[in-house]
């Protein structure tokens, strides 16, 4: 089991710039997690932590059994994939499914089950389509989903995505959403840093509030969209469906339009 452990962790730049303080934090294999803040408060600091591209200044990092100051990145990659927000710092192929079959070429897998994983990751992506091209002749929007893929062809037990919603249109999310519901049912945590409520609200179980580079609060999408001194101290908006809601005096901690329309008809 790849569980993840933070203890007492802090992270400081060489620069004295002080990115993540004090954090404690269990996921356990298997969840399905969001974490939210606002730019500056420490999110991608604490999950590129998770994954060996950072190491904390104090405390410790366990992934699994592993304490990740004592293993290169490379070795932790092995159990914890990382989408970058900007697909441009990890595209580096000619073509889509070069991108994709790199990890797996380089995990030295058994050829059919290296062709196993990259197929797999390009269809439940969508980007079978694209296999041939060259990924910078693609739109952002389409590149972060080269990424996607190759992560997913890489099977860790942990995979990371870092704003994979920043410049998808309703359709991108909706792909996006399935792909991490997908992936979740399969067994595999799901740990994803988003801007945008409506999403963490549809599609996480579990969200962590970062602020001022603490952890200040964790628990389930009604408790956290509900908490108001939370939300305000990480300078954070309910989604609009729980905005109306509250406008409209309904109660329950409404946070998805299914649940509203209910509410609403009741009253």
């Amino acid at each position: 089991m790849t569980d993840i452990l933070i203890k007492n962790v802090s992270f400081t730049y060489p620069n004295g710039h002080k990115a993540v303080i004090d954090a404690n934090l269990e996921i356990k294999q298997g969840e399905n997690v969001a974490i939210v803040g606002q730019n500056g408060a420490g999110k991608t600091t604490l999950v590129k932590m998770m994954n060996g591209l950072g190491k904390p200044s104090s405390g410790d990092v366990f992934v699994g059994d592993k304490n990740t100051k004592d293993y290169t990145t490379a070795q932790i990659s092995r159990s914890v994939g990382y989408v970058f927000q900007n697909p441009d710092d990890q595209i580096f192929h000619s073509t889509v499914e070069e991108e994709v079959r790199f990890g797996p070429a380089y995990f030295k897998l058994p050829l059919e089950e290296e062709n196993r994983r990259v197929e797999y990751a390009l269809q439940i992506t969508g980007m079978d389509q694209y296999r041939n091209t060259n990924p910078f002749d693609l739109p952002l929007s389409i590149r972060k989903f080269v990424t996607i893929a190759a992560v997913i062809a890489m099977d860790t037990d942990v995979m990371i995505f870092d704003e994979p919603t920043a410049g998808q249109d309703i359709e991108g999310n909706i792909r996006l959403g399935q792909i991490l519901k997908a992936l979740h049912e399969a067994g595999k945590t799901v740990i994803t840093i988003s801007h945008d409520m409506e999403f963490v609200a549809t599609y996480f179980d579990r969200v962590i509030v970062m602020a001022t580079k603490h952890i200040v609060r964790e628990g389930t999408p009604k408790e956290i969209f509900w908490d108001f001194e939370s939300l305000e101290k990480a300078m954070l908006k309910q989604p609009y469906v729980s905005r109306v809601c509250k406008a409209l005096g309904i109660e329950g901690n409404v946070i998805s339009v299914d649940e509203a329309v209910e509410k609403i008809l009741q009253k």
